[in-house]
């Protein structure tokens, strides 16, 4: 019987799972996710070849898990970094400054070129977890709406041209902070 590390078996579970987020992250930044395999993920991890199979049946479903652990890691500091503030102006510029720290991090090569590894169940169960952080700034700016903060006439198009704002990461953010706010029709600094 193999050994359990913690105070209970939940506790083991989650020190696993950790150990086996972090060796995948990890690899991820060495090489591209094809040439990632279950064997090399359990080795990182120092786990046993085939032990890793009774946490996690495939790849994917490391990414899935991988994926969804860290979006709950974002929301949760995401959203604790917003109750500095009420204002919706105040909450975009938090949001925008979050995003800009946070988001290398945050998307470390999860994007459309793993999706395309990635069967259509998987795709799905991750973007669950990035619409989250999307309601996140839709509830900022229709809270800015409904106070007459901001002047939006399409929310879905904004968002997306705000997350497609905070993409670059050549500009300062002050200057993307700026454009965006001034998009959403504040005028004042």
């Amino acid at each position: 019987m193999p050994r359990i590390s913690g105070d209970s078996l939940q506790q083991h579970r989650e020190q696993l799972q950790q150990r086996v987020f972090e060796a995948f992250a990890e690899l991820m930044a060495e090489r591209s996710f094809d040439a990632i395999s279950m064997a090399a993920i359990a080795e990182r991890a120092e786990l046993g070849r085939t032990s890793i199979y009774h946490h996690f049946p495939d790849k994917e479903s490391v990414v899935v898990a991988f994926a969804s652990h860290e979006t709950e890691q974002y929301l949760t500091r995401l959203l604790a970094s917003l109750t500095e503030a009420d204002e919706p102006t105040a909450r975009l510029r938090l949001y925008i400054s979050y995003q800009l720290s946070e988001s290398e991090r945050f998307h470390m090569g999860l994007g459309p070129q793993l999706y395309g590894f990635l069967g259509a169940d998987s795709r799905q169960a991750i973007r669950e977890h990035v619409v989250a952080v999307e309601d996140v700034l839709r509830g900022i700016l229709e809270s800015g709406m409904e106070t007459g903060a901001f002047t939006i006439e399409d929310v879905p198009g904004t968002m997306s041209l705000i997350h497609a704002c905070l993409s670059p990461r050549t500009l300062p953010p002050s200057t993307i902070e700026s454009f965006v706010l001034r998009a959403v029709g504040v005028t004042s600094p």
